[in-house]
Order: C-alpha cells, then sequence, then structure tokens
C-alpha cells in the first residue's frame, strides 16, 4: 500500500482532456529515493531539479508506515520543510542530517538555490489518528481505511460538499466547485481559496483518501464532473465520515453565499 505521494517539480502528463497534471511518483512503506540535480538531463535521480546551484545527489527521501523521513547530503545548507496546512509551520533540516522524520500530511521541500529556491511537495495521506476504540491486545495494528484530518482543507471541502444532504437526507443536489469556495472562504484559512484549489482537494480525496473506483463513472474527456463528487459526498456519507458534528466547522449559514439547491458541474 502506497503511503506517500511525491509531485514532481516542472514535469506534467497530459490528461485524457488534453490538460496537464502533475507527475506523482507513488511510494510505499520501505521505498526510498533521491533527490537533487542528478546527471545531465536530471537521470540518476528519481525527484530531479534542475537548478545548477543544486546538488547532483543532494538528499534522499524515505517512506515510512504513516510519515516520511528526510536525508540532507549539503555539507553547508539546510533544507526547509513546510507544511502547506499550517500557518507558516516549518521544520529545518541541518547539514549533513540523516532520517529527520516529517510529520506534515501535506509539505513543501525547499532547497536554497541560484534562481531562488527549488521545491517538490510531498503528501502523506495515511496518517493514522486515534479511533473510538483502542486495543491492547498483540498482533498488527488495525490501519483505518479512511485517515482524514478534520482540521485541514479537503476536510473542510468534503463537509461543504455535503452539507445539503446532512441537513436533509431526501436533498439530492449537490453544490458545484464554484458554490464550495463561496461556502468556504468566509472562513478565515479559505480567505485564499480558488476553484482550482477545490478541484485539488476533490481530486485528493477522491484518489489518495478515500482511494474510489471510479471505473467508467467519469467521461471519457477526464474532466472534473458531477460524478465524482456525487461518488465523494455517497462514500463519506454511508460511511459516517462526515457527521452532523462536522457541520460546526463551516462559517454559519447566511454568511457568504448560501448552499445551492441545485447542482453545477
Amino acid at each position: 500500500m502506497e503511503t506517500i505521494i511525491v509531485q514532481l517539480p516542472g514535469f506534467a502528463r497530459s490528461a485524457e482532456n488534453g490538460l496537464d497534471r502533475p507527475e506523482l511518483l507513488h511510494l510505499g512503506p520501505g521505498d526510498v529515493v533521491d533527490f537533487g540535480r542528478g546527471l545531465p538531463g536530471g537521470g540518476g535521480v528519481a525527484i530531479p531539479l534542475t537548478d545548477p546551484g543544486v546538488s547532483r545527489r543532494a538528499g534522499r527521501l524515505e517512506a515510512a508506515g504513516d510519515y516520511w523521513r528526510l536525508s540532507n547530503f549539503s555539507r553547508s545548507v539546510s533544507y526547509v520543510v513546510e507544511n502547506l496546512e499550517g500557518a507558516g509551520e516549518y521544520i529545518t533540516v541541518a547539514p549533513g542530517r540523516l532520517g529527520a522524520p516529517v510529520p506534515f500530511e501535506f509539505s513543501r521541500v525547499v532547497l536554497p538555490a541560484l534562481s531562488g529556491t527549488a521545491a517538490f511537495k510531498v503528501f502523506a495521506p495515511q496518517h493514522a489518528y486515534l479511533g473510538h476504540e483502542v486495543a491492547d491486545g498483540v498482533g498488527e495494528q488495525t490501519v483505518h481505511p479512511f485517515a482524514l484530518d478534520p482540521t485541514s482543507k479537503y476536510f473542510l471541502v468534503l463537509v461543504a460538499l455535503c452539507e445539503q444532504r446532512l441537513r436533509d437526507a431526501s436533498d439530492t443536489a449537490l453544490p458545484g466547485v464554484g458554490d464550495i469556495v463561496e461556502r468556504l472562504r468566509p472562513l478565515e484559512s479559505c480567505r485564499g481559496l480558488t476553484r482550482s484549489a477545490v478541484n485539488y482537494h476533490i481530486d485528493y480525496l477522491a484518489s489518495a483518501k478515500l482511494r474510489l473506483d471510479l471505473g467508467d463513472e467519469i467521461p471519457a474527456d477526464g474532466a472534473r464532473t458531477g460524478a465524482k463528487r456525487a461518488r465523494l459526498a455517497s462514500v463519506a456519507l454511508r460511511f459516517g465520515l462526515v457527521r452532523e458534528e462536522h457541520l460546526a466547522l463551516l462559517p454559519p449559514r447566511g454568511v457568504g453565499r448560501p448552499a445551492p439547491r441545485e447542482a453545477r458541474a
């Protein structure tokens, strides 16, 4: 089972609808990859950083159970790991530091470079959280199939997506991406939220957190459609991942645009 996803910098693959999507590197527990300038053309490292100020073999990333470790092979400069969900939170990995554990779920690794900085993103979607029951028996620990962080922005997006059905189970309408943006923007943490960010969180929920097998539900053009949003809401509500008490995370109703009554593409 993959536990770490690396978004490669400056690399994209063409989606079926002709739009470029980030190139992703999926790692399981124990997998190790190096990052740096590499050989000419970026060869020799799994995560190429093309800036000439970056060492050919700058460091290493190792996937662990529900987190990852970062090694800094530089003798003179520190690397920074930013928490993309935090308010400026970051950790510094000193020169020569090996296996520094990174606890963040959404991270950006930043290296000093001639162009300013070189960076790539790392996601750890399998973070473990305490459940309602704690077993004191022996054997392997049970891994929750849906490890969601209620303090994250993607969870706010999921709550906003499910809001109408939580308030009225007979209401089959779902908000569109624009409606979710307007619903969440009154929150301080979501003032800069954009449609593309909401689309990203929806994709992240579908592929990494809930691991939905959409099959033929998504049209061939690959567009983000109501089918994906409907499937997310159905699974989240069916398994109780989003409940009525989570509505308190949203702005008071009437602040910003109210939740829609009709779905929009």
